[in-house]
């Protein structure tokens, strides 16, 4: 079944050219289904390449979703035009009355930052305890999966000698959890920040349960609340060009930035990405709507609580 996506929305045009089956909201208001509504808080720069690669992962499912963008108040996106944000993102203020079955909290790149300097802080804390009572269950992508453990459970971040940048493999620890249903025993996913979370402050949460990790990149997934809550510290949704788009960005800009790890065919930038989290990052998606949201959301989207 294909997404119900706002008219016009530019990831349309890029997914149909991928051969991915999305309609837009006048073909799909003639279908008497009803869909689940995912909300998506998109905190990343570029907005129309994070929107593309959600969109991508969302789109394998057999079930119909319709998608809403949610932005907050307190921050101006300076590299997406505003007539995009204007067309197709409604502020929290304007969205908090209303409840949904799934919602995604993308990462931002605010990492540097104290959680109590980032200029929207009041608000996307507002929404994370709002999800807890208007949404089913909540993703949470990387720094936001750092900023909703701190919050909601007061796991600290600590800062990297050097930028954790690459693809890294990733174990399940508990293979029986309806989110890794299909996995194989050792999973990829890139990874690209300059903070962490570690393994011993999940572990002392009795709240909080560790679903997967890495050897290299350390701590991968948390979950919380028995699923309404799920953390992941990397990115399953990136593109294939994403990590080399940001590896030659900060070489352009004189950064200090090392090549990704486990990326390039023979570490050779001029051979382009291999993609080795394709697969487990569309059913991860696949598997948190399926099991997590639409399993367990009411008919009745108003009894959400």
């Amino acid at each position: 079944m294909p997404l119900n996506l706002p008219d016009q929305l530019p990831a349309i045009d890029l997914l149909k050219e991928e051969n991915i089956f999305v309609i837009d909201s006048s073909r799909a208001s003639t279908q008497d289904i009803r869909p689940l509504r995912i909300a998506i808080l998109n905190l990343m720069p570029l907005k129309v390449t994070t929107e593309t690669d959600l969109i991508r992962l969302l789109s394998n499912t057999p079930l119909q979703l319709e998608i809403s963008f949610m932005k907050v108040k307190g921050h101006t996106s300076k590299n997406t035009p505003i007539e995009h944000m204007k067309a197709f993102y409604r502020d929290f203020e304007v969205m908090k009355h209303e409840k949904f079955d799934g919602m995604i909290i993308t990462g931002a790149p605010v990492e540097h930052l104290e959680y109590n300097e980032v200029t929207y802080w009041n608000e996307i804390t507002e929404i994370f305890d709002w999800a807890r009572t208007h949404v089913t269950s909540t993703l949470y992508i990387c720094w936001a999966a750092q900023a909703g453990l701190y919050y909601h459970f007061g796991v600290p971040k600590y800062k990297l000698d050097k930028k954790m940048f690459g693809i890294f493999k990733q174990y399940p620890l508990d293979a029986k959890l309806p989110i890794f249903r299909g996995f194989d025993d050792v999973f990829f996913m890139p990874h690209s920040r300059h903070t962490e979370i570690r393994r011993e402050d999940i572990l002392a949460n009795s709240d909080l349960t560790l679903i997967a990790e890495s050897p290299q990149s350390g701590v991968s997934m948390v979950m919380a609340r028995g699923g309404r809550e799920i953390y992941v510290t990397g990115h399953a949704e990136y593109s294939p060009n994403t990590l080399d788009t940001e590896y030659r960005r900060d070489l352009d800009k004189g950064l200090p930035i090392e090549m990704p790890i486990n990326y390039y065919k023979n570490d050779n930038p001029n051979e382009g990405p291999l993609v080795t989290w394709r697969a487990h990052g569309n059913l991860l998606f696949s598997n948190w709507l399926n099991y997590y949201v639409y399993q367990e959301t009411p008919y009745d989207i108003n009894n959400i609580k």
